[in-house]
Parts: C-alpha cells; sequence; structure tokens
C-alpha cells in the first residue's frame, strides 16, 4: 500500500461516523501516559540509550523483513482492514497512512513500531479472532499509537527487553538494561490505556470494543461470555483481597507489557461515560496546532490530580491505606508491618483487620517478556 494523505482517500467510514479534524493526541490520552513518559526520560542513562539506539537499530531492516516475510495491507490484499486502515486516518485526520501488513502467528496481537515512520502489524490470530467492528477499534487503537508518537518507544522497548535476555548471563550486565525495560513497560501499560480511547474514537461502538477485549481474554466464545460479568471481574480484582494481594498485584503486573484485559474494559467504559469523551464527540476537543503553547505544568498538574483522585476513589486495599496516611492516619512503613505481620487487629483503620494467613505466593508463571500478551496490541 503506497502511503498518501488523507486528501486522497476514496473511502470514507462504512457507516456515518464523526471525524475530529485537527485532533491531537492530549484529547484521548490518559493523564498517566504522560506522567509515565516523563518520568522515564528522567530515568538516568534512558537519554544516552535513546540516542544511541535510535542510530543503531536497523530500521530498514525491520521494514524489509515485513516486506519479505509477511503480507501488505492494499487495495488488493486484506481489502476490508486496508479501508478500516483509511477510516481511522481519515477519522482521527492523520495525514500520512501508516504500512499495515498482516504476520502469520496464532496468537492475536497487534503493534506499531518504527523509529523514523510508524509501520502497523497485526497477527493472522487477531485477524481471525475478531469481527469487523471489534477489529475496526484495534486498527483505531494502533492508529492512536501512531498519532501519539508511541511507536519509537515500543520499538526500543522491543529491542531492549530482547537485548536484556541476551546478556542476562553477565554479572550485572543486564541491571542497567532491566531498569530502563521495567520503567518502558510501566510506561506502555499505561499508553495502552490512551490508545484504547482511540480507539473508540474511531468505532464509536462501545460494546464492539468491550467484545474485543473480552475475546482477547477468554477466545472467540461470546455466547459464553457477558460484558457486565466480565466489567465486574474488574471491580472484584480492584477492591478483592488484602494488603498482600495488593501487592501480588503489582508484581503480576511488572513484567508485562499491556495492563490486564479487565482493567482496560473498565477503565475504557469509565471514559466513555466521562464529560471529555462527550465533549470530544460534539467536536470540542484539543488540536494538533494548539500543541506548541501547552504547557507542560498544566499536563504534570492534571496527571497529579489523576493519581491524587485514582487513589482517595480505589477500592484496592494498598490505595485505601495510602490514602489513610496521607489523609494523616499514621504511618505507613507501620501499617504495612502490621498488615503483613497481621499485628493490625480490627484497629487498622480503612486498611481492615488482617484476615488471618494466606498464601502470598504469586502465580508459578506470570507472563514473561518479551513474547507479547494476546491481543493487547491492540
Amino acid at each position: 500500500m503506497t502511503e498518501s494523505s488523507h486528501e486522497s482517500h476514496e473511502n470514507v467510514p462504512s457507516r456515518q461516523r464523526r471525524r475530529f479534524p485537527g485532533i491531537s493526541s492530549r484529547a484521548y490520552e490518559h493523564p498517566a501516559d504522560r506522567s509515565a513518559l516523563v518520568a522515564l526520560r528522567k530515568l538516568t542513562g534512558f537519554d544516552t540509550v535513546f540516542k544511541a539506539l535510535s542510530g543503531l537499530l536497523p530500521e530498514r531492516s525491520l521494514r524489509l523483513l515485513f516486506l519479505s516475510d509477511s503480507v501488505r495491507v492494499s487495495d488488493a490484499q486484506f481489502t476490508h482492514l486496508n479501508s478500516m486502515l483509511r477510516d481511522a486516518c481519515y477519522i482521527l485526520d492523520l495525514e500520512k497512512v501508516p504500512p499495515m501488513y498482516v504476520n502469520q502467528d496464532p496468537q492475536p496481537n497487534a503493534m506499531c513500531i518504527g523509529l523514523d515512520e510508524p509501520i502497523i502489524v497485526v497477527t493472522t490470530g487477531l485477524v481471525e479472532l475478531l469481527d469487523e467492528e471489534e477489529m475496526r477499534a484495534v486498527v483505531g487503537h494502533e492508529v492512536g499509537h501512531a498519532l501519539s508518537g508511541h511507536a519509537v518507544y515500543r520499538t526500543i522497548l522491543l529491542f531492549l527487553t530482547n537485548l536484556a535476555l541476551k546478556v542476562a548471563w553477565i554479572p550485572l550486565g543486564n541491571v542497567a538494561i532491566m531498569a530502563i525495560v521495567t520503567a518502558l513497560r510501566e510506561w506502555f501499560r499505561k499508553s495502552e490505556l490512551s490508545a484504547d480511547r482511540a480507539g473508540l474514537l474511531v468505532g464509536q461502538d462501545l460494546r464492539a470494543s468491550m467484545r474485543g477485549l473480552m475475546k482477547i481474554a477468554g477466545g472467540n466464545h461470546l455466547h459464553e461470555m457477558n460484558v457486565d460479568a466480565f466489567l465486574a471481574q474488574a471491580d472484584e480484582y480492584e477492591k478483592g483481597g488484602d494488603l498482600r494481594d495488593s501487592v501480588l498485584k503489582i508484581l503480576n503486573v511488572l513484567p508485562r507489557s499491556h495492563p490486564f484485559t479487565t482493567v482496560r474494559a473498565a477503565e475504557l467504559k469509565k471514559w466513555s461515560e466521562t464529560r471529555d469523551y462527550q465533549r470530544i464527540m460534539d467536536g470540542h476537543y484539543p488540536r494538533r496546532d494548539e500543541d506548541k503553547d501547552t504547557s507542560v505544568t498544566d499536563a504534570f498538574r492534571e496527571s497529579a490530580s489523576h493519581y491524587a483522585d485514582s487513589v482517595r476513589g480505589s477500592k484496592d486495599p494498598l490505595m485505601k491505606l495510602v490514602g489513610d496516611i496521607a489523609g494523616g492516619a499514621g504511618d505507613l512503613g507501620g501499617k504495612l508491618r502490621d498488615k503483613f505481620t497481621g499485628q493490625g487487629g480490627s484497629g487498622g483503620g480503612k486498611g481492615g483487620a488482617t484476615d488471618g494467613p494466606q498464601e502470598s505466593t504469586g502465580p508459578e508463571d506470570p507472563e514473561q517478556g518479551p513474547q507479547e500478551p494476546g491481543a493487547a496490541g491492540n
């Protein structure tokens, strides 16, 4: 498929969807996305690694690899995906349509990579799993990554993850690399929430977005699944257990590049019910030509406000305890020690009494990188 501007789009969305001329990625970026990226940039050694890899990574080789061993989406191949890609770029007003490739892989996945210009790759497992509207949300998700400039960091994450495995045998050889990989993963998990929002803006069908995430989690068995029950899992995951479970949640998510699917579904539904989303749909949103005037301080303030609201509204036991401490309820270290040793009793404040001895071991095999979790790419 040749790259072209939206002026040459022959296809407009197959059903009437709103278009967002000049929309800035700020319109749909999750507040935690930007703050995590800022934290990443402040990590010691990141700028040095970033500059070095930007000049060393074989992007041309990467493009040739997909060109030679995948199927490029075009007017002649995977035409339905080609239409979706053009629709997504038309709706989000992305001037240059990125190349898209379909790669033979039974694992449902999608990604947007590239240093100079983004490339979108989807697997056959994903294409075969999702219906048209579910797939449209995924394509919009990847176009959202492209519009946000995420591809370059995604590419570096993939490279460093593989590099860390190769140098793991060297004493302390991968410590610095893994520090950067961990920070990149933290940012990328947040960026996925932003891209999910972009997918909703493109598909404009919340139920389709929910179905897609359910299929990523449970396969092609929609007749056995229920959106409301799936969202209830997210609520149970957030508020369930005690402080030890909260710590295990953190440990479970660290190796992942994507958030858990139930969490993604809950976050997307929550955003779809906000005034911010409705204003975008009504045509009121930040525009790219205003980006240069955007205050970094305002972005920090928004992120800080988001985190404060998240802590206050969280049902997670650890977050409740953090909220108690922030409200002057006592010493965090002491309370954590009491909770884990069972000495807190019923007077432990909002953290609640300990529930007695419980297993504190994590899952036997948390997700291993660099293998990506199913279709999250999206």
